[in-house]
Formats: structure tokens, sequence, C-alpha cells
């Protein structure tokens, strides 16, 4: 850090600190929010793939979802929507299994 230090006291490059072109990307604002037409890319399987080697050929064991959820995030407002809708779908998907049940059991 002191190598560091000397650098931003040189004259040189004493700008690279104030200026905004070299700060870091706020957390909130590194990934692009996408709305709700586009959350199946998370787990679709046309968007998944399987990785085995990186493009260097070392091997890896890692999917391309994983590289969605890093550069991608629901916007705000869809992604309440969407654990919304998917714990309605779970309900009705319960619903259908148990009145198909109680139908088999009674021919």
């Amino acid at each position: 850090t002191s190598a560091q230090e000397e650098i931003l006291n040189d004259g040189r490059f004493s700008c690279v600190a104030r200026d905004p072109r070299f700060w870091e990307m706020p957390e909130k604002e590194r990934k692009v929010k996408i709305d709700k037409r586009f959350r199946a890319m998370f787990h679709d399987k046309k968007f998944k793939l399987r990785y085995t080697v990186d493009k260097r050929g070392r091997p890896v064991n890692y999917t391309s979802a994983e590289n969605l959820r890093k550069f991608y995030a629901l916007s705000e407002s869809d992604s309440d929507l969407s654990e919304g809708d998917s714990k309605e779908i779970a309900v009705k998907k319960k619903k259908k299994k148990k009145a198909k049940g109680k139908g088999e059991g009674d021919s």
C-alpha cells in the first residue's frame, strides 16, 4: 500500500484518485436489470450450457447459468412479482396432484 501512496502523491498520477473513470463500479449498478419477460433465462434448459474446459483448456465444472446470475438481475419490481408467481405455480401444481390422486383412488 505504501507503493500506491507514492504513486498517488506523484503529480503525474494524482488525477487517477479523483477521476470517476477509474473508480470501482458500485455493487448495485454492476448487474444489468432485466424485467420479468426474460426471467426464464435463469432456469430454462435452452440457456444452460455445461462447460468442461475454460478458454485456456484447463478443466472446469460450471454452467452458463452462473454467468447469467453474475451479470444479470431481475429489476426490483419484477423480482417481487416473480417470487409471488413461483409460489402461485407451486400451489397450483400441488392442487392438481391432489386432484389426480383422489380421482385415481375412486376408479
